[in-house]
């Protein structure tokens, strides 16, 4: 046997252990032995029968949950089993919060405790109350809303009192207090509340130099808008005036930008809607030359991983009244397929696959990239090139084509028959294109 996340060894009981017990249950459950030393060597215990009588009473009348404790036998001994089950209520040990991550026993304090507490008490963090008022709502917001939602809501554009509308859309708590969903979706002025719910995107030359820089603010159908607006202004777009290699009139020309607008818009609202409002880092957009990337505070929540996320999956809403509002809109559709709506669409543009980030530090965030170039130096690893035969394609996308003799100039090391193998292996590869004969040949990308 093996210590792992959910399991932990301990020679003999120590009331201490009461930590370990309460981690578990603020967590995912787990077993705790007695009678087994850290390295996995059974060890036993005496006095077993009394273990099996006051462990349980110990648990029950400190950390108030009822474990399962038994007695197991391995190797010819006797060892103690605590299995301790989630709790669905905050366990607490000597007034603190604890939780397993990893191996690991933390305290949870600042805005992972707020989080977890809310999280154990079956709220959302946009459903709890403020003081907004109805005058503070944005009616033109509304109005655009009930357009967009007449599909979903067949009835909601034939409202016309504004109070039964954000009745109905549950945007009211029991007390008739505008949520923090309400406000942030529909007031005049969110950051008046919440001085951090904003959208900070900018334009990078590198990861330290700054061209542009965009605040999008206001409830956050706007701040999409403006988001959108503020990418868009930093893309390049051509125009495709042929179907099938045949010319159409400039009217139904296609305009083809340097990624897929829809997937980007995709990110946004799934920032929007997934961030960790409690966290007060804004939602940040990064434009380089050749990548965008989506950040937002807030991990993954659980059970949902990187690895779902590239399929068809179900998900825990960190914010649902926002999410419902987005779904009504038509912004977004079955839950849980934005991610291989961004995919799919990222394909359909010849790009790579989006990359999806997570950091589970604290908090945690989440990151999507968009690279513009499919020949990213991941994508060059994946087909087996070694790192000159990734360097020499990287010259070449640079220069825009290449010698043999030229490429002597960069390695003056290597032999040009070898350079000359590197070039024929990405020729092979399709990924490269051989122009001309002998001394006159040369490569370019494909």
């Amino acid at each position: 046997m093996k210590e792992k996340q959910n399991i932990e060894f301990k020679s003999n009981w120590k009331d201490e252990f009461l930590k370990v017990i309460a981690a578990f249950a603020n967590s995912e459950g787990g077993k705790l032995y007695i009678g087994i030393n850290d390295k996995g060597k059974v060890l036993g215990v005496s006095k077993s029968k009394k273990l099996l009588e006051d462990i349980p009473n110990k648990i029950k009348n400190k950390l108030f949950i009822v474990p399962f404790v038994n007695i197991e036998e391995k190797e010819g001994k006797e060892i103690i089993c605590i299995e301790i089950l989630p709790a669905n209520f905050p366990v607490f040990y000597e007034g603190k919060i604890f939780i397993r991550s990893g191996s690991t026993i933390q305290e949870l304090s600042g805005i992972e405790l707020s989080s977890f507490l809310l999280n154990k008490t079956g709220q959302t963090w946009d459903s709890l109350p403020t003081e907004a008022q109805i005058k503070d709502l944005d009616i033109d917001t509304i109005e655009i809303f009930k357009k967009l939602a007449k599909d979903r809501l067949p009835l909601i554009e034939k409202e016309t009192n504004i109070e039964n509308l954000i009745e109905k859309l549950k945007l009211f708590t029991k007390d008739k207090k505008l949520t923090r969903a309400g406000v942030l979706l529909f007031s005049k002025d969110p950051q008046k509340y919440f001085l951090t719910a904003y959208i900070k995107i900018g334009r990078f030359k590198s990861d330290t130099e700054i061209i542009d820089t965009v605040i999008a603010e206001g409830n956050i159908f706007q701040q999409l808008n403006t988001a959108m607006s503020a990418i868009k202004k930093h893309l390049n777009v051509k125009f495709d005036t042929t179907v099938d290699g045949t010319e159409i009139d400039s009217l139904s020309r296609k305009d083809i930008w340097d990624y897929p607008l829809e997937a980007l818009r995709e990110a946004i609202i799934n920032a929007l809607i997934h961030r960790d409002y409690l966290d007060t880092s804004p939602i940040q957009i990064k434009i380089f030359d050749d990548k965008i990337e989506f950040w937002n505070a807030g991990k993954l929540m659980p059970p949902l991983t990187i690895e779902k996320l590239k399929g068809p999956h179900s998900v825990k809403q960190r914010n649902p009244l926002i999410a419902s509002i987005f779904y009504y809109a038509g912004l977004i559709e079955a839950w849980g397929s934005g991610t291989t709506k961004m995919i799919k669409l990222c394909k359909e543009h010849n790009l790579p696959e989006p990359e999806f980030k997570e950091s589970t530090e604290g908090i945690g965030d989440f990151t999507v990239i968009f690279y513009k170039d499919i020949y990213t130096e991941d994508y060059l690893q994946r087909l087996g090139l070694n790192e000159r035969q990734i360097n020499i394609f990287k010259i070449i996308k640079a220069k825009g084509q290449i010698s043999t003799s030229l490429l002597k100039s960069y390695y003056p090391d290597v032999s040009e028959k070898t350079l000359y193998r590197d070039l024929k292996k990405l020729v092979k590869m399709n990924i490269i294109e051989e122009m001309g004969v002998k001394k006159g040949r040369k490569y370019k990308i494909i």
